[in-house]
C-alpha cells in the first residue's frame, strides 16, 4: 500500500506554491482561506518540515517546499494526461444550475455564449426550481437573498442597484411622471413585498408618496413588462434592464440609485466543490459578474 497523504492536501499545496498566496489558492479552489491553511498545516505535520515562510515581500517557499513543488506539479501533470488518454473523447459533463427566473433570463442567458464557447465539453441545465428529489443533483444554486448561506460554500456575486423607471409615454416631455399619480409596481418574494420602493423613497427623502399603493407581481419579469406597457412605475435592479435602458424603452425617473440590501449569491454544496465543472463555472461566473 502506498504511504501518501490525501490528494486534496497535495492539490492545496500545489495551488499555494503556484500563487504564493493562501487567499488566491482559496479562491481558485473555492474554499475558505482557513481551510487552505489547515490543509497546509496537516501536510507540514505529515512531512515534519515547514513548506512556507512569510517575508516582507509575501509568502515564500522554504527549501523543502521548493524541492517538493516541481515534482508535485509534474505528478499532477502525469495524472491529468493519464486520465485524458482513457477518457471518452468529447464526453460532455452536465452542470445543473438552479437560478431565479428573471436573473437567468435577463443576465445569465446574455452571458452564456461566452461560457459555452470556452468550455464546449460542459452541458448546462438551468432551472428555477429545486425540489427535494433533485437536491442532490444540483451543482450550483444562484440565490436571491440578504446574506450568505451557512450550510455550504456561499459567496456574493453582485448586489442589486435599484433605480426608479417608467415608460417614456408617462413622461411629459422631459418632465418625469409624478410618483403620486401612477400605480407603483411591486414584486413579491417568498409571499411578501420586497421593500424596494420604501428604500428608494427614503433615499429620495420623499415622505409624500404612499409606498403601499399599487400592483404586485410574483416575478420581476412581470413588473418589467407592466412598466414597459405604461402600467405603472417600477424600482428595478438596473442590471436586469440593461437593454431597456439602452434603447430608451424604460427611462430613469431620477438618477438616484440605491445599492442592496439584496443581492445574488452563489451557493455550492461542500461535496460539489471539488468537481472541475463546478470550479470552472464558479470561476467564470465570479469574473463576468464583477467586470
Amino acid at each position: 500500500m502506498r504511504q501518501l497523504p490525501s490528494l486534496n492536501m497535495l492539490r492545496v499545496f500545489e495551488e499555494v506554491a503556484r500563487h504564493r498566496s493562501f487567499s488566491q489558492a482559496a479562491l481558485e479552489l473555492n474554499v475558505t482561506q482557513g481551510a487552505v491553511s489547515r490543509q497546509i498545516k496537516q501536510l507540514e505535520d505529515y512531512l515534519g518540515v515547514a513548506l512556507f515562510i512569510r517575508t516582507p515581500q509575501g509568502l515564500s517557499l522554504t527549501e523543502s517546499g521548493t524541492a517538493l513543488s516541481p515534482h508535485l506539479a509534474q505528478a499532477f501533470d502525469h495524472i491529468e494526461r493519464a486520465l485524458q488518454a482513457v477518457r471518452v473523447p468529447n464526453l460532455r459533463q452536465r452542470l445543473r444550475i438552479v437560478a431565479p427566473p428573471t436573473w437567468a433570463t435577463r443576465w445569465l442567458s446574455a452571458h452564456l455564449r461566452a461560457f459555452v464557447q470556452r468550455y464546449p465539453d460542459i452541458s448546462l441545465s438551468v432551472t428555477n426550481q429545486m425540489g427535494h428529489d433533485s437536491l442532490a443533483e444540483i451543482d450550483c444554486h444562484i440565490r436571491f437573498g440578504l446574506e450568505a448561506a451557512h450550510h455550504c460554500s456561499s459567496r456574493l456575486l453582485v448586489m442589486e442597484r435599484h433605480i426608479a423607471v417608467a415608460s417614456p409615454e408617462l413622461f411629459n416631455g422631459e418632465q418625469p411622471p409624478d410618483l403620486r399619480q401612477f400605480p407603483l409596481l411591486h414584486i413579491l418574494h417568498d409571499g411578501k413585498r420586497l421593500k424596494v420602493w420604501e428604500n428608494w423613497l427614503a433615499a429620495m427623502g420623499r415622505e409624500d408618496v404612499d409606498a403601499g399603493q399599487g400592483l404586485e407581481f410574483s416575478t420581476l419579469d412581470q413588473v418589467i413588462h407592466t412598466a414597459l406597457a405604461g402600467g405603472g412605475l417600477a424600482v428595478i435592479d438596473r442590471q436586469m434592464i440593461v437593454k431597456e435602458l439602452a434603447n430608451g424603452s424604460l427611462l430613469p425617473i431620477t438618477p438616484v440609485e440605491v445599492i442592496g440590501p439584496y443581492g445574488y449569491w452563489l451557493d455550492v454544496a461542500n461535496d460539489k466543490q471539488g468537481l472541475s465543472k463546478v470550479r470552472l463555472f464558479t470561476e467564470w461566473l465570479s469574473v463576468v459578474s464583477n467586470p
